[in-house]
Parts: C-alpha cells; sequence; structure tokens
C-alpha cells in the first residue's frame, strides 16, 4: 500500500479473512448500527451523499443507481455482486477476496437491507481458486454467526447470499451478461433500455456493483459520507484500488486516494521501471483503456476528470507500465487476440470485426503487412464503436486507435521493414501478466 491517506485498507495477516479476525477489528458492527437505527432510504441517502463513484470501469455514481430502485414496490429485489474481474492486468478485487471476504460480505447485507433485496449473489471468476475459497468459506462462517439467513441479528431483516461461479467468459463481466449467466442462459449481453435496475435478474429490479465499490460501503456507514468525501477529490472522492504490473519495480495492490499524483505513484510508491529503463508508456485502467505515453503522465493525478482530460479512463484499476524497447505492434498483437478470443459473436461487427483486426495485424507480424493494413485497423475499429450490444467492441477499437495514434511509425516501420523497430520481442505478456505480478 503507498503512504497516501487510505479509508477501507485494514492490515493484512495470514488470519485476516477469517471471521474472529474481522470482528476483532469492529466488523458487523456497522451492520448492527445500520439494522439498529436508520430506515433502508437513510442507507441510500448516506452513500449517495458520500459521491463513491463505480470503480468497476464505468465510473457511474453509486447512490444514484441505487435510487432507481423503487422500495415497497412488490417486486422481489436483487443485488449482485462483480467478482468476475476479467481484464487483463485487473486483480485488485482479487486481493479482496482472499485478504477482506468479510468486508465484502458486511457491505452487501448493508446494500441489501437499503435496497430490500432478500436474495443477493457474488458472480465469482470461474479461474479464481483461492479467492472463492475464501469467499465461499467466508460465507459459510456468517451464516453460522447469524449474519445471514432469517431474521438478521433479531431484527425483521433477512437476506441469503449465492456464490455463483463463472465459467471463463470475459464478456459476463458486462452487466446483462452477468444476470443471463446466473439465470442460466448463454452469457449474452443484453440490449438497453430497459436498465437493469428496473429489469434484470428474472425481469425484476437488480442492482449490480463491482466488488471494490461495494467494499466501500461499510466505512462509509460506519464513518459518514462527509469524512469519505474529504479524501480524494470533490468529484472523484475516497480512494482506488490499483493494481499495478509489466515493467515496474515493485508490482501489487496499492490504495491511492484520488488526487495523488501519477508520477510520485509510478516512480516513488512502485519503485519505477526495472532495471531503471526508461518509461514508454501506461495502460491506466485495463487494456480497454488508451495509452498515455511519459509525456502524457507529466503533471498529471490520479482522478477521473484529470484522465479524461488526457484521453483516457481510470477504468478497472489495473495499470500496466511499459518499458521503452517494447513493441507496440506485437503489444497490440496480444491485445487483439484476447478480444477475438473472447467475443461472444453475438453481434456481427464484434463477431467479424474480431477476427478482421485479429487477422490483420497476425499478418502484420509475420511480415506480410500493407500500407493499407494500419488504417484497416483503425477503420475496422471506429466501424465497431457503437455499434454492439456491450461496449466490447468499443473497447478493442479504444485500444487499437489508441496504440497507432501515439505509436504510428512503429506500424509503418513494421510494414516497411518486416521487423520491429524496436528490435526485441514484446517483453511483457498481458496474458498473465496480473498472475506473475499478484504472486
Amino acid at each position: 500500500m503507498t503512504g497516501t491517506k487510505v479509508i477501507m485498507t485494514f492490515p493484512v495477516t495470514p488470519t485476516s479473512h477469517l471471521l474472529a479476525d474481522y470482528e476483532a477489528r469492529g466488523g458487523y458492527g456497522t451492520l448492527r448500527k445500520v439494522l439498529a437505527s436508520m430506515k433502508p432510504e437513510d442507507v441510500t441517502k448516506e452513500v449517495t451523499a458520500s459521491g463513491l463513484l463505480g470503480h468497476g470501469g464505468a465510473a457511474f455514481p453509486v447512490g444514484r443507481k441505487w435510487q432507481v430502485v423503487h422500495l415497497n414496490d412488490g417486486q422481489p429485489h436483487y443485488l449482485c455482486a462483480n467478482a468476475d474481474e476479467g481484464e487483463p492486468g485487473t486483480f485488485k478485487d482479487r486481493w479482496i477476496l482472499e485478504n477482506a471476504p468479510h468486508l465484502l460480505l458486511e457491505s452487501m447485507l448493508i446494500a441489501s437491507y437499503a435496497l430490500q433485496v432478500r436474495n443477493a449473489f457474488v458472480y465469482i471468476r470461474g479461474e479464481f481458486d483461492l479467492p472463492y475459497r475464501r469467499l465461499a468459506a467466508a460465507v459459510e462462517e456468517a451464516y453460522a454467526a447469524g449474519y445471514f439467513g432469517e431474521r438478521i441479528l433479531g431484527t425483521e431483516f433477512s437476506c441469503d447470499l449465492v456464490v455463483y461461479r463463472g465459467a471463463g467468459s470475459y464478456v459476463c463481466g458486462e452487466a446483462s451478461a452477468l444476470i443471463t449467466s446466473i439465470e442460466g442462459k448463454k452469457g449474452y449481453p443484453r440490449n438497453r433500455p430497459p436498465r437493469l435496475t428496473v429489469r434484470g435478474l428474472y425481469q425484476r429490479p437488480t442492482v449490480i456493483n463491482n466488488v471494490e465499490t461495494l467494499a466501500n460501503v461499510t466505512g462509509i456507514l460506519r464513518d459518514g459520507a462527509e469524512a469519505f468525501r474529504k479524501i480524494g477529490t470533490p468529484k472523484s472522492p475516497g480512494t482506488q484500488l490499483v493494481s499495478i504490473s509489466g515493467h515496474v519495480a515493485k508490482p501489487g495492490v496499492y490504495e491511492v486516494e484520488y488526487g495523488y499524483p501519477v508520477e510520485k505513484f509510478l516512480f516513488d510508491d512502485c519503485g519505477g521501471m526495472l532495471g531503471g529503463k526508461p518509461l514508454k508508456c501506461i495502460v491506466p485502467g485495463g487494456i480497454s483503456t488508451k495509452v498515455l505515453t511519459r509525456e502524457d503522465i507529466a503533471g498529471l493525478t490520479y482522478d477521473h476528470k484529470a484522465f479524461e482530460a488526457r484521453g483516457s479512463q481510470l477504468g478497472s484499476g489495473g495499470m500496466i507500465a511499459i518499458a521503452e524497447g517494447t513493441c507496440m505492434v506485437r503489444l497490440l498483437q496480444v491485445m487483439l487476440r484476447f478480444y477475438h478470443h473472447e467475443s461472444c459473436g453475438q453481434c456481427t461487427p464484434c463477431r467479424e470485426g474480431m477476427g478482421w483486426l485479429h487477422r490483420t495485424i497476425d499478418r502484420m507480424v509475420a511480415g506480410q503487412g500493407r500500407p493499407e493494413d494500419i488504417d484497416t485497423l483503425v477503420r475496422v475499429s471506429e466501424a465497431n464503436d457503437g455499434t454492439t450490444i456491450c461496449g466490447m467492441g468499443d473497447a478493442a477499437g479504444y485500444a487499437t486507435v489508441g496504440i497507432i495514434a501515439k505509436y504510428r511509425d512503429e506500424f509503418e516501420y513494421f510494414v516497411a521493414n518486416k521487423r520491429s523497430k524496436c528490435g526485441g520481442r514484446l517483453e511483457v505478456d498481458l496474458a498473465s501478466v496480473g498472475q506473475a505480478a499478484y504472486a
């Protein structure tokens, strides 16, 4: 963790994932306070007042999403924690699941109370082993202690929770595909409207929040919205867990206060680049966000508005540092191979476009590229923008157009000379970078 002020972090020990350890730090005390002294609508008002933004990538105001659900409407309501975390380079939710599963569970109970949810779900990535085992064990502990089930803590509030394992689909990290998967159908995204908060799981009002987003709820209700807003910036209050990997000396998960200098984070907290190499660029928030060069991050602070002003986004908090000497053509090849493999195939622009992009970049790397291929990559990417049900087609296009816009000279050199301008091979495999850095 960085030396910045934090609100969610607590000491990690070999037993920090256990109920006894969590309760010794006051765990589930906030739930008791909420059930004893607050109405459901008061909880939503406090979350809204905190300004909490979603930490899964879209940064949508959490309170505004909750407010759409009408209480006492006679319908069942559902809450789903999105623990799919399939974005390459992102492994912060995994950190919470392994080290603080009860923080997520207490927050989900508070959110369920606020939203009148009787049945809640955690949709967890199928490849997660230790995170799943830690979470499943925590759920058993919580049930045994009376935190789930009927008449929780002697109140009228009842809530059950199901941990649902996905089957390895990247697209199921998208909210509507996630609930389609829970329903037992093929994990295809849905057209909207209607919004999921109106007609979601089983066609009932459903709130879906990312793991880290929900994990903030306990702290907000414990200390109050005003205390939460004192950290971060007015537009981006609080902190964000950043999982950083790639060519960086100290990879891992850091809790960073919004408004923190990016250069200080990279070169002081994370120890700079491996071997003292110069920084070439960063992928700010998972590979779906546009790269920022060394020049782009000069004077940049870690908050949503600042990153948007530089032409990118914070995304899912999965930052990848890339050193000079890395071939951006091969880097894009790795990304497009991933997108092509993970396209669900429901939408024609994405199904055909991902294959087109992948085949074009493969031909280029094989030394058979044509000058017009560079513009073809851009044109297909732009054709996908806004033409698919979910944002996957857009995301692949952002990555492609972003890299070509910054490093077009490398693509032109590769086509003309049938080899990389950088000389060496790609030094970081994005398919495994998260696992390597986390270990």
